[in-house]
């Protein structure tokens, strides 16, 4: 296995700063987008969803707590055989949500599957956002996200609810932690589409990923 080339700390420290010079330029490039993107208008939303919660039908009204702003993630759900592993990764980077409701928001989940294979899949994983059940309303297609997974904020104001913004794919993997962290790591996230030196270490994308509980046993299996 390879690995970046050994150099003296004084030159290693220059490649840092210059690199560093591209980084501060992106920083302020995404300070600017954010800001693009707080300007952005807003479409009001007109349908009366009903989702299922924990307590019995919620409205969309319900899923914001009581906040002025929400954002919904949709979890991508074909069965409870088949957890998608990207999803729970994105759930699992979520930390607490008393920080986002100090300024005014609420993360949920939702997903078009039964509720009471959501919730037992929550326990399983230790997580605490709310999940809705949408599997008997059209909020999953409105929404952007279909068969798949999306984001999508929303905000309360004059007694109506306005969709502000929504993402997807990669726009979604943004906003994990995890990823985040491991483009600072030398050999990145060791996936094949990653522009990295001759010989570092990569496997297909997404086939490594896996629910929190499963790494051991996948790694008991591979000896």
């Amino acid at each position: 296995m390879n690995h970046p080339p050994i150099v003296s700390t004084e030159d290693w420290q220059d490649a840092l700063s210059t690199l560093r010079v591209r980084e501060k330029a992106l920083t302020r490039q995404l300070d600017a987008l954010a800001a693009a993107r707080r300007r952005l208008p807003m479409t009001p939303v007109e349908q009366d969803y009903v989702f299922e919660g924990p307590d019995g039908p919620a409205s969309l009204t319900d899923l914001f707590h009581g906040r002025r702003q929400l954002i919904v993630y949709t979890f991508m759900w074909h069965g409870a055989d088949h957890i998608c592993s990207g999803c729970s990764l994105f759930t699992d980077n979520v930390g607490h949500p008393a920080h986002l409701n100090a300024r005014d928001v609420t993360l949920a989940l939702t997903s078009r599957g039964p509720l009471d294979d959501l919730l037992a899949l929550r326990r399983r994983m230790g997580w605490d956002l709310p999940w809705y059940s949408s599997l008997n309303n059209s909020f999953n297609t409105d929404m952007g996200a279909g068969d798949g997974f999306a984001l999508n904020v929303f905000l309360r104001a004059d007694d109506r609810i306005f969709h502000t913004y929504s993402t997807t794919a990669r726009g979604v993997e943004r906003l994990g932690s995890n990823w985040t962290f491991l483009d600072l790591t030398p050999y990145g996230r060791q996936e094949t589409w990653e522009d990295s030196p001759e010989g570092w270490p990569q496997t297909q994308p997404y086939q490594w990923w896996r629910l929190h509980d499963e790494y051991e046993m996948s790694e008991d299996l591979s000896r």
